[in-house]
């Protein structure tokens, strides 16, 4: 089956032409819009569920936060315990990084710096 020159051009003259058809037909679906002023029953409906459901997660944010404050706090505390423990003129003080503690290497009881 020999394939000219010119059924091969036919052919992608036709496939050209159904995807302009197909693809003008799609903007055509495309062209309608509507805009709303904001002030119907609905818009006002969801914008009360969104306030209720803000509200209602706010003692949840609220618990969130405090809690990563309490971290950062903990974390913060441990770096400058750290950095006194490992500048302490007592030789025999070190810094235990697992239970974040200034120890004494005698007794391994805590000790301040």
């Amino acid at each position: 089956m020999k394939v000219t020159l010119s059924k091969r051009l036919c052919l992608t003259a036709m496939l050209a032409l159904g995807a302009m058809t197909l693809s003008t037909a799609s903007f055509a679906e495309t062209s309608k819009l509507i805009i709303e002023s904001g002030d119907g029953a609905q818009s006002k409906q969801n914008a009360a569920m969104d306030k209720e459901q803000w509200n209602d997660t706010r003692s949840l944010r609220h618990k969130v936060n405090t809690r990563a404050e309490k971290e950062w706090d903990k974390t913060d505390v441990a770096f400058d315990d750290r950095d006194k423990c490992q500048q302490s003129s007592n030789l025999n003080a070190y810094w235990e990084p697992n239970t974040l503690r200034c120890l004494d290497r005698s007794t391994g009881r805590a000790i301040k710096p």
